[in-house]
């Protein structure tokens, strides 16, 4: 029996494009390997902005490479644990993350926060079009910048419409690649370092709790979209191996990345480029190592298109109950969406990029209060048990058109985090104490999920026998 919202054939095998969007995945539609989550997000993390990212380490923060490197490592620990544990919701759901959260917000209540998911996609998209005509630029001059952010965005949407199973073929064959590049890479630039810079400055506690917390939000800034990647998964996979897959891909990818734009900045300039710095490392090598970080890019990139029109499909089709968007729709959104964001990167390429890694640490205040909803909710009250056709009808089924307990939580757990805000439209006065330190998302999650649950969250209606549990 098909269920509401779910796309006329939902099969990934349907054809060359994936036909499905945002609707339900029938279970004989499903599969794929756990070990494609460790590879889908090791892979996507080897590329030049989380390495531009690392460097901050020793260039903004002045840490010593082993103070930055303790800080890099346990922040992507922390970091990586939310991510896993919304990513190995997909599939029990068999839905992308999104729309998951109507069973905790509402059909309505939802919207708030997909609509700043899509804007956490499109800049990552946009930061990713800057950096890959750069690179290209650097491997071949005489492509121009305009030239290479058109062509390799082109790839990238075009890789998005293809949609998950190519998403994830090319991550598999990438790993292997990236994975030889990063460890050449590392292994030239800490031959040629002298002993010393290894403890080179002066360390401090607010700086590593700066980088600590960087790290950390690089993985919880993906939550929003994991189980995209892991929906058509069989829900006989269980918890623990979609977790893990995922949890120990995105620690080993980006802890990795961050480490390597450290080491390559230490001792150098405080304006030196961390990929010129890599490229000139590797030698002779230097080009092959480019064109892998270009076409990895490219395919990163393809996370963050086909993650934006799922997310503007969700937030359509909330008000277009009746609507079941199938692959035209993510052909004609992908189009729209690639317009706009080559528009924006061609307009804005000098800046674009620093001013977006200081947008997704100021979006932490409305990310983090979400996660912690969603995994206490999916974890500890619903137990992995929604009313999938509750999601898509109009009136939000059980789950109404706003959920005031989720509400009331997550406006808690932003404007706890007020005064520990610091960005460059307002910074808090305990963020002023701490020297610009935002320690707010360390403190959203006790007070969101106390909220929660002191609201009776866990006394909410439970679906009826009706309703399909996961695994039948």
């Amino acid at each position: 029996m098909a269920r509401a919202g779910e796309a006329p054939s939902a099969s990934a095998g349907a054809g060359v494009i994936e036909e499905n969007s945002v609707g339900f995945v029938p279970l004989a539609a499903r599969h794929g390997k756990v070990r494609d989550l460790f590879t889908l997000w090791f892979t996507t993390n080897i590329a030049p902005l989380p390495v531009v990212t690392g460097a901050m380490a020793v260039q903004v923060y002045g840490l010593p490479l082993t103070w930055g490197i303790s800080a890099i490592i346990l922040g992507h620990l922390v970091g990586a644990l939310v991510l896993g544990a919304c990513s190995a919701q997909g599939p029990q759901m068999g839905l992308a993350q999104m729309i998951q959260s109507r069973g905790q917000f509402g059909r309505y209540g939802a919207l708030l926060v997909v609509t700043f998911a899509t804007l956490l996609y499109v800049g990552f998209f946009i930061s990713n079009i800057v950096l890959a005509a750069k690179s290209v630029h650097a491997l071949q001059p005489a492509v121009g910048l305009p030239v290479g952010a058109v062509l390799c965005a082109l790839a990238a949407a075009g890789i998005g419409i293809l949609g998950y199973n190519v998403i994830h073929l090319l991550n598999r064959v990438g790993m292997w690649f990236m994975g030889a590049g990063l460890v050449f890479a590392f292994a030239n630039l800490v031959a040629a370092m002298p002993s010393g810079l290894w403890t080179q400055g002066q360390g401090s506690m607010i700086g590593w709790l700066a980088m600590f917390s960087l790290a950390a939000v690089w993985h919880i800034s993906y939550a929003c979209y994991t189980s995209d990647y892991s929906r058509y998964l069989p829900p006989s996979v269980g918890i623990k191996a979609p977790f893990l897959a995922s949890f120990a891909g995105a620690a080993l990818g980006a802890g990795a990345s961050f480490t390597l734009g450290a080491v390559a900045v230490a001792g150098a300039p405080a304006n030196a480029d961390p990929m010129a710095i890599v490229s000139g490392a590797t030698g002779m090598l230097a080009p092959v190592l480019m064109a892998l970080f270009v076409f990895n890019i490219i395919s990163h990139n393809a996370l963050n298109i086909y993650g934006a029109v799922l997310s503007l499909i969700t937030m359509a089709q909330t008000f277009l109950a009746s609507w079941e968007p199938g692959r035209k729709a993510r052909v004609v959104l992908s189009t729209v969406v690639l317009a706009g964001c080559l528009t924006v990167a061609t307009l804005s390429a000098d800046d674009f990029v620093p001013r977006f890694i200081g947008f997704v640490i100021g979006l932490m205040v409305v990310l983090a209060p979400w996660a912690t909803i969603n995994i206490v909710d999916f974890y500890f009250i619903r137990k992995g048990r929604y009313d999938i056709d509750s999601f898509f009808r109009a009136d939000g089924g059980i789950y109404g058109r706003i959920d005031v307990k989720a509400t009331v939580a997550y406006l808690a757990g932003i404007l706890v985090q007020l005064p520990f805000l610091a960005s460059s439209i307002y910074t808090g006065p305990l963020a002023k104490a701490l020297n610009g330190l935002d320690i707010g998302w360390l403190i959203a999650p006790v007070v969101t999920a106390g909220v929660y649950l002191a609201m009776g969250a866990a006394r909410r209606a439970e679906p009826d026998a009706a309703s399909l549990a996961p695994a039948e």
